[in-house]
This record gives structure tokens, C-alpha cells and sequence, in this order.
């Protein structure tokens, strides 16, 4: 099973639109992440009307429209492996352990807020943590991302981050 994750695309305000290498990845998705500040209601028609599936959940920068469409947290189970999607998890510092303890039944937290890409586990391997970073707003760091992954016998594998080229 093939994964498309992304998070915080802020559009309009930070681009005008969803990056084309991120748009030619959405056929080849089984399932569609996205963890949160989408900002308009278009980009989420967008990626329901192109995605085989869409999880999603809404973030801080997000109103009433997208607030009435989406949870605050989602939960589902792939191939047998469960995962949780929340667009804020706090500072860094501790964000294991207190995902941990606030996710118990999942074993892998999409995540975003931060545009900060992230991918670590808990010290016992029970939780991995994912932020996808940004495929439209930088902010500090040298690239905008997003990520694909691939559920192989129940085990996330492929975890790979995808740096876009810089916007013209």
C-alpha cells in the first residue's frame, strides 16, 4: 500500500497552488495524509476528488468550513497497522513521550504544524512519528517536503522525504 503524507500547505496564502511533483504522486497513492492547515476548502475538494483516499484532519490556521468537514484527530487502520493523524503535537522537546502517552492506540502519528520535517520513534519502537513538513512554506528550512511511505505484511516501510525544488 502506497502513502502520500503532507501537511500545513497554506494555500492561497503561501502559494498559489500544490507543487506538480507532489500533484503526479497523488495516482500512485493508496491513501492520501494530510495533517492540517489547509487554509481553503479548494485544496481539500482538490485532494478529495484526486485521492483514492484522504485522511485528514484540520489545524490551527483552518476555519469553520474546513472545521465542519474534517476531525481533530483521525484514527484508521492499514493493512493491519494503526495510525493517528493531529496537526499539533507542541515543542520538540518530549514530543515522544507525550505522544505516547496521548496516542496509546496508534503506532505511527502523522503530524504538522511545525513545517519541520520529523520522522523518530519512541525509545520502546512502539510509536513513529512523521511530519511531512511543508510542500508550499519553507519557513526556515532549505526545502519544502512531503513524504511517501509504503505499508508492506503490516510493517511501514519506505519512509522517504521529498524535497521540492525552490518555487520560481
Amino acid at each position: 500500500m502506497r502513502l502520500l503524507l503532507m501537511s500545513d500547505t497554506h494555500l492561497p496564502r503561501r502559494a498559489k497552488a500544490l507543487p506538480r511533483e507532489l500533484l503526479d504522486q497523488l495516482p500512485h497513492a493508496d491513501v492520501v495524509f494530510h495533517a492540517g492547515d489547509w487554509v481553503d476548502t479548494a485544496t481539500l475538494d482538490l485532494l478529495e476528488s484526486r485521492s483514492a483516499r484522504l485522511i485528514g484532519v484540520y489545524g490551527n490556521n483552518d476555519g469553520p468550513d474546513l472545521r465542519a468537514r474534517l476531525p481533530e484527530v483521525a484514527r484508521v487502520e492499514l493493512d493491519g497497522l494503526r495510525f493517528g493523524v493531529v496537526h499539533e503535537t507542541g515543542e520538540a522537546r518530549g514530543r515522544e513521550r507525550r505522544c505516547a502517552e496521548r496516542f496509546p492506540d496508534v503506532e505511527v502519528l502523522v503530524f504538522g504544524h511545525s513545517h519541520i520535517p520529523w520522522d523518530s520513534t519512541t525509545d520502546d519502537g512502539r510509536l513513529r512519528l512523521l511530519n511531512p513538513g511543508s510542500p508550499t512554506d519553507r519557513r526556515r528550512q532549505p526545502y519544502c517536503t512531503f513524504m511517501t511511505a509504503t505499508i508492506e505484511a503490516g510493517r511501514l516501510t519506505a519512509v522517504d522525504l521529498r524535497r521540492l525544488p525552490p518555487r520560481r
